[in-house]
């Protein structure tokens, strides 16, 4: 009979092509009629797992023949998803929403490649195939209707909301959290269809919100009756029997060195001081193996669980409370069962020996991490120093053990990172109280380091016995992450050694040693962990970078982790059998993989239901201190807000639509949020002073506001400066009187004494004669543009000159003005324009006033005055240009990327403006926030900053006679240096 591995085999062979079953049946030579149609079903078996596909020709091949992956689906909020595949060295493919092709997160798929980027970049694809259903059951919020109801998945990557019709409501009431059975899976624009198959009780009930997790993890809340009845033939004391072949060190100084609140006491430790000077350490573990048999009930359970979960307000455990409480729990004075790692360390901490065996202990005490941690104090306690008066020379040599294992550890290049972490504190009830920080003492430093130690050390041993094992493996950081890291640092002015695209763990540790106690030492902490793969188990060992650890299992925690179960199994048969039959060593090798597989996933489900249940009941800790001010720093920056982490670790979300008092721009590689307008710069590390504004305990999100942020003013157009202008001028256009001008978003500038006439119909404009603002003084003719094209010109005094006078048509400038000026009957300046690139504009009694129109050609008119007119043009991207002279000397421009540019000062005063993104250019603003500054034009200037193009812009500010604020209100917000101006986006120019 044909097996699944040859056919397999046969078609992963690189000379293969797709065959028909036919073909298929004359190559592997079937001839019975049983046995063809075994094969058939074979083969329809594969196809369904998705391991072979049958084309439209009807041929069978592998996926990766075909241009298709196998993996599975990671789905997002927003709709779109990534493959990740089960070749592992093959990148995740992004998946847009519409081509989700009825897929839900957790899927296994099938995709077809649809795009490949330049040069190895990001792979696109579309779902062809559901290989099978991740998601079988939902929890979410029963939503009642007339006749049918919809249920509102917790989990927001199940995109769509399932349909429930009226005959499977089952009880169901509007407000309900319930669980779902899934009958049918979406297709096209169909939603999924359900029936209620648990009611959990009402959203608002307590205790549902923990349960609602629970289900929606898919947690185990009880063992099966057969893991209960093995768990009580367990014997509660140890007999003479299980003695045999076991190390007797109950004459042994030993304890545990635990959390208060701890139960499942699994690892006990001593250290002696030999007469050569050196340490021994003993690690003792207990010896779960050795009650929990492999196929068991209890070992199938443990399997599926995987580990234990550590929730808010209880603990799911791997094992029955009889064992992991009772007789598996390293309690004081009682006889226990062991696996035992004692090594010797010579004074650099150097293992000189090790031994790995099966011991039976009786530890002396149940210390605390409290208790460990007074007594090493400078001025313990004197009752507790008297009652472990005994033991206070073991404290003192395990600190100093520990203290020499640390060193070597760091030397070598381990990463140590030093997060605060907290604990929330509930009632009975399950409402939390108060929420405190996790002191990492030095009890907790001589657990930790003495259980990486005994972890490193069995690794090593078993790796070498070459016999099936499994290891805690953590990869190299992703090339591109790393890069991203790489360039981040600079911005504060550090760097990492490294070759090409990698770096060992010591430069990163040499790194968190460099800033530690500076203010960036958590933003960069932070974006380094981010940068790093997450460790898993694996069959192999392939060395552990964040300790810099060739070898490394974990060893120490049977009692709450399968894998730990593992490999004591494996240590007992090595030790109690010696070398290993071959026919063992196949099925356990073959084992391994799936298990280091199992193992990962049920790990990864335990963190997600642990942060889930921490930002649950966060939120619910902050639902009373709603309009309550706190400190806070910058946890992360993205393009949608900030998180503010709040000194008891409570994190919230300050959105940048609350952002008011400007426009914020995201940028990517200093991950910062930088404002347009008061260049304003929020980034990683920043403490900042924020206000509790919403919480949700549906959504387990908090959203924080900013403390006196203060509103943007109000935008004024460009036309609607215009237009303001125009209504002056009608109303005070007699002879003699004088006119008014408004600038665009730049600034705007009236002279004083200009007079006008009513506009005509033909579009004249009448003449005459102002006297400018500053100390020099100007005679100009007027300037104007008549609506047929034709132009005026003027002279100009440019050595007394120090006011900015000119005018434009009818029309203007269209979008964003850089300079603005008011003579007689309007103002306008040159314009910034988003799509047609360079401005040229000419002296006043030079060559004219020209300005080149947008991109339908209209033509406008400008004038900078002074005899050295020259081109002044601003871009969105690449190289600035050359502005006007005036005077003399020049203005800073800035611009959106690359290099700055140079612009004109008017009448001599110096006139610097500019914001740029990147961190070059000329009077450009840095990343640290430095203000820009504004142009003083005969020395009464403004400073002001541009806000669409995030930069600076030059303002004319004057003071004119006879200019009407409240119908030139552009005058003011221009002087101001706030910048009045266009709307953000203008599709159309409006003929006016």
């Amino acid at each position: 009979m044909i097996q699944r591995e040859q056919v397999l085999e046969y078609m992963h062979d690189t000379d293969y092509k797709p065959m028909t079953y036919q073909e298929l049946e004359k190559q592997f030579q079937i001839t019975g009629a049983q046995d063809f149609k075994s094969f058939l079903k074979l083969l329809n078996e594969l196809e369904n797992e998705g391991h072979i596909v049958r084309s439209r020709t009807e041929r069978y091949g592998i996926p990766e023949r075909m241009n298709l992956l196998r993996g599975r689906l990671q789905a997002h909020a927003k709709g779109f998803g990534f493959l990740i595949p089960e070749d592992r060295d093959h990148p995740d493919v992004y998946i847009h929403a519409n081509d989700m092709g009825g897929a839900m997160n957790g899927d296994t798929i099938l995709v077809r490649i649809t795009t490949r980027g330049a040069a190895g970049g990001k792979l696109e694809g579309e779902v062809a195939k559901v290989v099978t259903r991740a998601n079988t059951q939902v929890v979410g919020l029963f939503q009642m209707n007339e006749g049918y109801a919809f249920v509102l998945p917790d989990d927001k990557r199940i995109g769509r909301d399932i349909f429930i019709p009226k005959e499977a409501f089952h009880g169901a009431m509007d407000g309900h959290k319930v669980v779902v059975n899934i009958l049918s899976y979406p297709e096209g624009r169909a939603a999924a269809e359900g029936e209620v198959i648990e009611i959990l009780g009402h959203k608002n009930d307590p205790g549902v919100d923990i349960i609602s997790i629970i289900r929606k993890h898919r947690l185990p809340e009880s063992f099966p009756d057969e893991v209960l009845e093995e768990a009580t033939s367990v014997p509660e004391v140890i007999a003479e029997s299980d003695l045999v072949g076991r190390r007797d060190l109950r004459g042994k100084r030993i304890v545990t060195i635990d959390g208060e609140d701890a139960k499942d006491l699994d690892d006990a430790v001593n250290v002696e001081r030999l007469d050569n000077g050196n340490y021994v350490l003993g690690v003792h573990i207990a010896d779960v193996s050795y009650y929990v048999r492999e196929g068991s009930p209890l070992d199938r359970e443990a399997y599926n669980r995987g580990c234990s979960v550590y929730l808010v307000d209880r603990v799911i455990p791997m094992l029955p409370h009889r064992l992991s409480n009772g007789i598996c729990s390293l309690n004081p004075q009682v006889d226990r069962l062991t696996m035992s790692c004692e090594m010797e360390f010579d004074e650099h901490a150097k293992v000189v020996r090790h031994d790995v065996f099966t011991s039976v202990i009786k530890t002396s005490e149940r210390m605390t991490y409290t208790n460990v941690r007074k007594l090493l104090s400078d001025e313990p306690e004197a009752e507790l120093l008297e009652r472990y008066a005994y033991l206070m020379d073991d404290f003192r040599l395990m600190q100093e053990l520990a203290g020499k294992l640390r060193n070597r550890r760091m030397k070598r290049g381990a990463i140590d990172f030093d997060f605060e972490e907290s604990k929330i504190l509930v009632d009975a009830s399950g409402k939390p109280t108060d929420i405190v920080k996790r002191e990492r003492s030095v009890a907790e430093q001589i657990i930790e380091e003495f259980m990486l130690a005994a972890n490193e050390t069995v690794a090593e041993h078993f790796h070498w016995l070459k016999v099936p094992f499994l290891y805690r493996i953590h990869e190299d950081p992703d090339n591109e992450k790393l890069q991203h890291f790489m360039e981040f640092i600079t911005n504060f002015g550090y760097t990492v050694r490294g070759r090409g695209n990698t770096v060992h763990p010591q430069a990163l540790q040499s790194l968190l040693n460099e800033i530690k106690g500076t203010k960036e030492e958590r933003v960069i902490s932070t974006v380094m962990l981010r940068s790093m793969k997450q460790a898993k188990y694996d069959a192999l060992s392939t060395g552990h970078f964040g300790l810099a650890a060739e070898f490394y299992s974990h060893f120490t925690s049977p009692i709450r982790r399968y894998p730990d179960l593992i490999i004591h199994r494996v240590i007992r048969e090595v030790l109690e059998q010696g070398d290993m039959q071959a026919k063992r060593h196949e099925y356990l090798s073959s084992r391994m993989e799936d298990i280091a597989k199992q193992s990962s996933e049920r790990e990864r489900v335990a963190v997600d239901a642990e942060r889930e249940t921490e930002a649950l009941k966060k939120a619910e800790f902050m639902m009373d201190k709603v309009g309550e001010e706190f400190e806070g720093m910058i946890s992360s920056v993205t393009s949608f807000g900030i998180f503010v982490e709040l000194d008891n670790t409570v994190e919230g979300l300050i959105r940048l639509s609350d952002m008011h008092d400007d426009y914020y721009h995201y940028h990517e590689a200093q991950l910062a949020l930088i404002g347009e307008r008061t260049s304003k710069v929020y980034r990683l590390g920043d403490e900042v002073k924020v206000r509790v504004a919403r919480v949700s305990t549906e959504e387990h999100t908090i959203d924080f506001e900013m403390v006196d942020m203060q509103p943007r003013q109000k935008k004024i157009g460009l036309i609607d400066a215009l237009k303001a202008v125009r209504r002056g001028d009608k109303r005070g256009g007699r002879r003699g009187e004088a006119g008014s001008g408004a600038g665009g978003r730049g600034g705007a500038g009236a002279a004083k004494g200009a007079r006008g006439d009513k506009r005509g119909k033909g579009g004249t404009v009448a003449s005459g004669s102002g006297k400018g603002t500053g100390k020099g003084k100007t005679k100009a003719d007027s300037l104007g543009a008549r609506k047929d094209g034709s132009r005026a010109s003027a002279k100009v005094d440019s050595s007394q000159g120090t006011g900015l006078e000119g005018a434009s048509g009818w029309r203007g400038a269209r979008a964003k003005a850089v300079d603005a000026s008011a003579a007689g009957e309007g103002a306008t300046s040159s314009a910034s324009l988003r799509r047609s690139g360079v401005q040229d504009g000419a002296s006043v009694g030079d060559e004219g006033i020209t300005n080149d129109g947008w991109s339908s050609s209209k033509r406008g008119a400008k004038a900078l005055a002074g005899l050295a007119g020259d081109r002044s043009s601003r871009k969105r991207k690449s190289k600035g240009k050359t502005g006007a002279a005036a005077g003399g000397e020049g203005v800073a421009f800035g611009k959106r990327s690359g290099k700055g540019s140079t612009g004109a000062s008017l009448g001599g005063a110096s006139a610097a403006s500019g914001r740029k993104r990147s961190t070059k250019g000329v009077n450009g603003i840095s990343l640290s926030g430095e203000g820009p500054t504004g142009t003083d034009v005969g020395g009464s200037g403004e400073a002001s900053s541009r806000k669409r193009a995030s930069k600076g812009s030059v303002v004319a500010a004057g003071k004119g006679t006879g200019v009407d604020a409240a119908k030139a209100r552009a005058l003011d917000a221009a002087a101001k240096g706030d910048g009045g101006g266009q709307p953000r986006k203008r599709s159309k120019q409006t003929k006016k």
